[in-house]
């Protein structure tokens, strides 16, 4: 979170905000201060919401915001409960509520600015179906969606041209290349117009070849308005299969109902509408009209000050006090028969809130039923314009899905039969192995007890011949069973798959073509990730370009301008008072350096002279050091009466 507060307060305190916050500041704004900051980065990315949040109630407010917010796509946190949370907690300025929504704004708000206007031109109206039935809003409409449509084209032009790269000088140089064609092209119609005077009859050539060109032009008008036409006749072809198909549904609506229910519906919505005709209407329009009369008493009244709303807080506590020792009083006396009036006013009242409830309810209902009901007639259109089958509805449905049940179990219970076949068929394989390698065996046990009897086993050749026959003819006999069973398994399996591959036939093509979308929409969605891409890079581009060109008309202004001190802001002038300084700076310095050149020899001399000096003073120091050691030495010195040498 704080973190976040950061964020806001950093972002804030940029350009084009400059609030000059910090975070003990903003975290300190009252909840109109907060709302009113809102306000203010929503103005920044749509111009229509600079308005000052003090003029207008704070339902309006609600209701301005939340409808930006919808339309740049901001999804709250949380469930159904938590949006009504998120609502009431903007009407009142909440922090947990507009914190993340600022920072959320805060982070895009380049990307928010273009869908901003991009929703000016691309929102489209809801207009009620029963309306487009007239010949003239369906017209508009029309056009209105046309006008879109060429909008959306121009848009993705512009953003191509901005980032296809063309500069100035290539535009300047395509001009000049393009005003030398111009000239070389008028050097050559001067000299083809002299060589055909010289021809006959040149007017008159002339003539028809500037008709020949004009019935051209008229010819291509007239190409361009067929298809126009065509175009038009494939609209009204369009929209008249919708208004059949509208009718075909009215009609069968209109054939499956039976009089009792029409006359018992009729009769439900003559109830609810005369209730809420002579109850809830007049009793929200008295309530309004209460709240009016009561602002417009606070705002007929003069402003009050500090003293005075403490005054009406006493004289309310004074109220409340009263009211609570009446209820106390009240209580004390416990009548029954009041007692039980209030028991039915309190009946009577949940009765009718609930009443009031439950016609909310069925309104929105309604409504909600009413926003269905368009919304499937759109896609049952759209369906019929895609494959022009005719959409089940009801029954109809429900054999279908019932049919498929069918279907699904009778292909379960063969995918069964198939599976128990083909693990039949697995194990008479295995045994068919088994019985050869056996045979095998028992063979060259023979041949083994053979070689070691030394006899070429004459006495049970017959024998083994007769059993070896008898064992091949339950073979073949076995064998032929077999291949007959299978021969028959298999032309049941392939006759289930035929069925199987009918019945998915349709199921397969339908796949094929979610397939097929599915690749459409994944392209789409690659291309859409490489215009964003393309998009974010070129408000990049435009952003350093426009810092460029803000930077250089503040140049040119300051430059211009006669005011000296604007004079002296400008780069230029800053420039040239710096390369002044330093022309300065060298001509000191190379004065500087002509005197060093001139006093360096007197100078070197005279640092001799000084070393020569101190060469002096030193020897003579040693000198006297010397001097002094011998007079030290051998000297006799009398103490106490007696005398002493010290070396």
């Amino acid at each position: 979170m704080s973190d976040q507060i950061k964020f806001i307060v950093d972002s804030l305190n940029k350009e084009p905000f400059k609030k000059n916050y910090n975070l003990i500041t903003f975290d300190s704004l009252g909840p109109m201060q907060l709302l009113q900051v809102l306000n203010d980065v929503l103005a920044e990315i749509d111009p229509k919401q600079d308005v000052d949040i003090r003029e207008e109630m704070p339902e309006q407010t609600a209701k301005r915001m939340l409808n930006l917010l919808g339309i740049l796509k901001y999804k709250p946190p949380g469930n159904a409960t938590d949006m009504s949370t998120f609502r009431q907690g903007l009407v009142i300025g909440s922090k947990p509520v507009i914190y993340p929504v600022l920072h959320w704004l805060l982070q895009r708000s380049n990307e928010l600015k273009k869908r901003a206007y991009l929703a000016r031109f691309l929102i489209k109206l809801d207009v009620p179906s029963e309306f487009l039935q007239d010949e003239t809003v369906a017209d508009t409409n029309k056009q209105y969606e046309e006008l879109m449509e060429a909008f959306k084209t121009l848009h993705k032009e512009c953003e191509q041209l901005k980032t296809s790269g063309f500069s100035t000088a290539e535009i300047r140089r395509d001009i000049s290349a393009m005003e030398e064609e111009k000239d070389q092209l008028m050097k050559r119609v001067e000299r083809l117009k002299k060589r055909v005077e010289t021809v006959q009859n040149h007017q008159r050539m002339l003539k028809i070849a500037r008709q020949l060109r004009v019935e051209k032009e008229r010819e291509e008008f007239l190409a361009q308005q067929k298809q126009e036409q065509k175009n038009q006749l494939f609209h009204a072809v369009q929209r008249l299969q919708r208004v059949q198909n509208q009718l075909k549904s009215m009609r069968h609506a209109a054939a499956d109902a039976k009089p009792e229910s029409l006359m018992k519906r009729l009769e439900e919505e003559i109830k609810f509408n005369s209730y809420m005709v002579t109850e809830k209407f007049p009793k929200e329009l008295e309530s309004k009209k209460k709240e009016l009369h009561f602002l417009q008493k606070v705002v007929s009244e003069p402003a009050m000050g500090q003293s005075d709303l403490l005054e009406l807080e006493s004289k309310v506590n004074e109220v409340n006090t009263e009211i609570n020792q009446l209820i106390e009083k009240k209580m004390m006396r416990n009548e029954p028969i009041e007692g039980k009036l209030s028991l039915y006013r309190q009946q009577a009242s949940i009765i009718s809130r609930k009443k009031e409830a439950k016609a909310e309810e069925l309104q929105e209902t309604k409504e909600k039923l009413a926003s269905l009901e368009r919304e499937v007639s759109v896609k049952t259109n759209q369906t019929r314009e895609f494959d022009g089958a005719e959409v089940l509805k009801g029954d109809e449905f429900k054999r279908y899905v019932s049919k498929l049940r069918s279907k699904s179990t009778v292909f379960k219970k063969k995918h069964q039969i198939i599976a128990e076949f083909k693990a039949e068929f697995g194990l008479l394989q295995r045994t068919e192995e088994l019985l050869k390698q056996r045979q095998e065996s028992i063979q060259h046990q023979l041949r083994t007890i053979e070689e070691k009897k030394g006899v070429s086993g004459y006495s049970y050749t017959q024998e083994e011949l007769e059993r070896v026959s008898a064992l091949k003819s339950e073979v073949d006999e076995m064998k032929g069973r077999t291949l007959d069973d299978m021969s028959e398994m298999v032309k049941k399996l392939n006759s289930l798959v035929s069925e199987k591959k009918s019945a998915l036939a349709p199921v397969i093509k339908e796949l094929r073509q979610l397939r097929e979308k599915c690749q459409e929409v994944r392209a789409l969605r690659e291309e859409c990730i490489q215009e964003e891409s393309k998009y974010h890079y070129t408000n990049c581009v435009i952003k350093n370009l426009e810092v460029q060109l803000r930077r250089a008309t503040d140049e040119m202004k300051a430059y211009v301008s006669s005011d000296q001190q604007e004079k002296r802001k400008a780069i230029r002038e800053q420039y040239t008072k710096n390369i002044t300084e330093q022309e300065n700076l060298g001509k000191k310095l190379r004065e500087k350096q002509k005197a060093v050149r001139e006093s360096h020899g007197p100078n070197m001399k005279q640092a001799k002279m000084w070393r020569d000096l101190e060469q002096l003073m030193e020897c003579k120091k040693q000198c006297f050091l010397k001097q002094q050691n011998q007079i030290s030495i051998g000297q006799v010195i009398q103490e106490g009466g007696e005398d002493r040498l010290v070396l």
